[in-house]
């Protein structure tokens, strides 16, 4: 529907979304986990029936807006996960991957291991015909970048279902922004709709929260809706989609926005730090030639301008092999 389309609106989800026809090519919706946040609108510690039979509401009704090759992903905690999957069954949805986010910085504990991970579940409405671009999600493998392996695909591998590249947004990061509670990382953003949505595909987000994944879809270009109930989180969300609109690159390599944010998630991907990336012809070679698959070849890339752009955006944490 064209009313939703490039939009962020205040409202519920359920009711915003009844009796509208399919508009979305990709949803991602990072609901509240029930575990006691303090959100400005909502209050994240309600009976265990309660939860459920709102979990079911909602995901229904992003169900009925997917568009027949769409993707729907669900980022969840622990304590309801097996739920959303069956959940998922229920409306018919084809689950492709449950997927592990395993992050740094986790909440520590004192009686019990600290918990370090998220559940992404990864769902499809037609398991014949889905938007799958691997080009954009390859990885250089270990046959290519430490044994010279002949046998190497030089496309570079497929990632596995356990994530563990991008960090937790901590409070003192950069990227935080600092009037929402929590807040997912732009790089899983970007590997979940550069894989499942093409260009001009809307990717829709029924929690929009923080607006990464609306910030996110905007950069790499594509169309957004965003859905929130809280007016202070849409009017923020709003503003930070504004000033992306004005950006501007501040060294002089002639990146735009996304070629900045697909460079800085490849990094992230790869796992080699800058220095010795570049020590190395053979890695930045693959580095370079994995980028531009990733960029779909649409232009070539020489290392001088990929190792300066790197040092211009790549800052704490920096991972290591």
């Amino acid at each position: 529907m064209e009313k939703f389309i490039g939009k962020i609106i205040t409202g519920d989800c359920i009711d915003l979304l009844d009796g509208v026809k399919p508009f979305a090519d990709l949803v991602f919706a990072d609901p509240p986990f029930n575990i006691g946040y303090k959100y400005d609108k909502y209050k994240d510690t309600v009976k265990s029936e309660q939860y459920l039979a709102w979990t079911r509401d909602w995901m229904r009704s992003c169900s009925n807006i997917l568009r027949p090759k769409g993707s729907f992903y669900i980022a969840i905690g622990d304590d309801h996960a097996a739920d959303v999957r069956n959940i998922g069954k229920e409306l018919g949805l084809h689950m492709r991957n449950w997927i592990i986010w395993h992050y740094t910085f986790g909440q520590q504990t004192k009686q019990k291991f600290a918990r370090a991970h998220t559940h992404i579940f990864y769902f499809i409405k037609d398991k014949n015909e889905y938007t799958f671009n691997d080009h954009a999600v390859r990885v250089p493998s270990d046959r290519q970048l430490t044994y010279n392996d002949k046998r190497a695909n030089p496309k570079g591998k497929m990632p596995d279902d356990v994530w563990n590249e991008y960090s937790r947004v901590c409070g003192t990061f950069k990227e935080r922004e600092k009037w929402h509670p929590c807040q997912m990382p732009e790089t899983l953003l970007a590997r979940i709709i550069s894989v499942s949505s093409n260009p001009g595909d809307v990717v829709f987000d029924p929690f929009n929260g923080s607006g990464t994944t609306t910030a996110t879809a905007q950069t790499l270009g594509r169309k957004y809706c965003g859905m929130d109930i809280s007016k202070n989180y849409v009017t923020n969300a709003i503003k930070r989609l504004e000033k992306l609109k004005s950006y501007k690159p501040k060294n002089q390599t002639g990146l735009d926005q996304r070629e900045v944010l697909e460079l800085k998630r490849l990094y992230f991907d790869v796992g080699i730090r800058v220095k010795e990336l570049f020590e190395s012809k053979k890695f930045s070679g693959i580095f370079v030639n994995q980028f531009a698959m990733r960029m779909n070849n649409e232009k070539s890339y020489d290392e001088t301008t990929i190792q300066k752009a790197l040092r211009g955006i790549v800052t704490w944490p920096e991972r290591g092999r």
